[in-house]
């Protein structure tokens, strides 16, 4: 298994969260949730996936620095 570490950002929006991966944020990997702890964990998953579909696509990931998966 290939270990990829990517940067994420989360920050304060009005009442809620929001939390995207700039290397990714052009495929999609953007979210929120109403707790900082809500949008890490939605973030991790929505990454998660897009690295899989670009996996599965035969499409490189972008390289970047911050998350590792287990």
């Amino acid at each position: 298994m290939k270990t990829s570490t990517l940067n994420m950002v989360i920050e304060p929006d009005e009442d809620r969260w929001h939390a995207y991966c700039p290397a990714l944020v052009h495929q999609g990997a953007a979210t929120w949730g109403n707790t900082e702890q809500e949008a890490l964990k939605n973030i991790r998953d929505v990454v998660r996936m897009v690295v899989e579909s670009l996996t599965v696509h035969g499409q490189p990931a972008p390289k970047g620095p911050a998350i590792r998966f287990r």
